[in-house]
């Protein structure tokens, strides 16, 4: 556990999203978009995990974490740390020791054997729990982890991910309905400025990011994705 330096949060966002590029976590494909499991097609990709392979980079993100944490939610509010399978646990791991909290995992579903748990660690009964996961885009899979932990017996107010898409609406509609709310420390927006600010790509291919982040359905399906989420 180290001191947490309380960064400006416009700071924190661009300096996450310079890291991003630097350690080229972050791509732009307008020309040939890319496919993501919900069927979308989307001309930005980004692998956060890639954030655990570099050691300055992850430590200054988990100091950014714990103090948008602290500043946002307070400083004795949580009793434990949660990740969710797989991408949230290694963070979770980080977390947690910055914190000085333990740290519990959650599998997608019970593992179907032995115990048959879906909670990995010691979480007591009306514990406060946070969960982290590395992105989130509108909040499903983070909910699958949050409603496993209340059906345990834990209290989820509170969730973070390190990198939040931020241009569906009805992802922050999701975290409000579920009473939980949602921190983040940088989205697609901080990404595209400093792209455009290092003049990393053409002004079309800037162009179409901007595009698809202002309306992300209506560009898929202009560009042979599925324009509606189920």
């Amino acid at each position: 556990m180290i001191q947490t330096p309380f960064t400006d949060p416009a700071v924190m966002a661009d300096l996450v999203a310079k890291m991003l590029w630097e350690i080229k976590a972050v791509h732009f494909n307008a020309a040939e978009p890319y496919k993501l499991s919900s069927g979308m097609k989307s001309p930005v990709y980004i692998d956060c995990r890639k954030l655990l392979s570099y050691p300055r980079v992850r430590s200054t993100v988990m100091d950014f974490a714990a103090a948008t944490l602290m500043r946002n939610a307070g400083f004795e509010q949580f009793d434990c740390i949660a990740g969710g399978e797989t991408a949230g646990i290694p963070f979770a791991a980080l977390l947690a020791d910055r914190l000085g909290l333990p740290m519990i995992y959650v599998r997608k579903a019970p593992k179907g054997h032995g115990r048959n748990a879906q909670i990995e660690g010691h979480m007591p009964e009306g514990a406060r729990v946070l969960v982290i996961e590395d992105l989130t885009t509108a909040g499903g899979s983070m909910f699958k982890f949050i409603d496993a932990i209340r059906a345990a017996g834990g209290v989820v107010d509170h969730g973070i991910a390190l990198f939040f898409y931020g241009i569906f609406p009805e992802a922050l509609e999701r975290f409000d309905d579920g009473k939980v709310k949602l921190h983040y420390i940088a989205t697609w927006r901080n990404v595209l400025a400093v792209a455009r600010a290092q003049k990393l790509f053409d002004e079309k291919t800037l162009s179409e990011v901007e595009a698809f982040l202002d309306a992300p359905l209506e560009w898929s399906g202009r560009n042979g994705g599925v324009s509606s989420l189920s």
